[in-house]
């Protein structure tokens, strides 16, 4: 078939052996229409020519391949966007927690009362393993010198610990009870107040990237009401 010029208008097909075909090779025909972007629309009678190989439908035009692509790259955005609204609905979550308990801790009256708040709040509704308050004062106080290599192990520049324990620490804070990996935090205006230990048996949650704004929040919230529970 012709058109007015008396050209023919078969189809074109993008293939790779342009250098055979043309003389030109696959990056010259590429670094030309990247120089050229509006080359296309000054040519629409070749963009309607123009046909790309496909594996399941043969041959289709470009116009029909660029649509699928965009289809597909909407699908993945919108995945993406899923993911980040999962996200951001599951931060929401936690925080609400935090607020929460902060509020309960600021209303204890006694040590045991605010070990039992952390306790239950972190494990029902954070699905947290384990959560232990070791003291550095008082009849069930942690051992000096225990204490002092935890501290010059896990927090030499932070009031803050996140990750793995080797099994010795693991059976000093936690006991018998699971921590595959764990949060520490250094209560006490000068550290000497306690550990605030939070367990979980999924190695992976706790990691040393973690952020510590929440956490933060609640040591300050800790620090504020146990002094005086202690008789510092």
């Amino acid at each position: 078939m012709s058109d007015a010029s008396g050209q023919s208008k078969r189809p074109v097909t993008l293939e790779p052996n342009y250098d055979e075909a043309f003389g030109l090779t696959a990056e010259e025909v590429r670094a030309f229409l990247l120089k050229h972007p509006d080359f296309f629309a000054n040519n629409p009678d070749i963009l309607e020519r123009l046909v790309i190989p496909h594996e399941e439908k043969g041959a289709v035009s470009l116009v029909e391949r660029q649509s699928e692509q965009l289809r597909k790259k909407v699908r993945q955005l919108n995945y993406k966007l899923n993911q980040l609204i999962g996200v951001a609905k599951q931060n929401e979550k936690i925080y609400r927690v935090y607020t929460d308990l902060n509020v309960e801790l600021l209303r204890c009256k006694s040590v045991s009362e605010i070990q039992y708040k952390l306790e239950s709040v972190l494990q029902e509704r954070l699905n947290l393993h384990s959560v232990v308050l070791q003291l550095f004062k008082g009849p069930h106080a942690m051992q000096e010198l225990q204490r002092r290599l935890i501290i010059e192990k896990r927090f030499k520049d932070s009031t803050f610990f996140f990750g793995r324990l080797s099994q010795h620490e693991r059976q000093v804070i936690f006991g018998e009870e699971t921590a595959e990996s764990a949060a520490l935090i250094l209560l006490g205006d000068n550290h000497d107040m306690g550990i605030l230990a939070v367990g979980s048996d999924d190695a992976s949650h706790f990691t040393p990237d973690m952020d510590t704004l929440l956490l933060k929040q609640l040591q300050e919230v800790l620090n504020i009401t146990m002094p005086g529970m202690l008789g510092y």
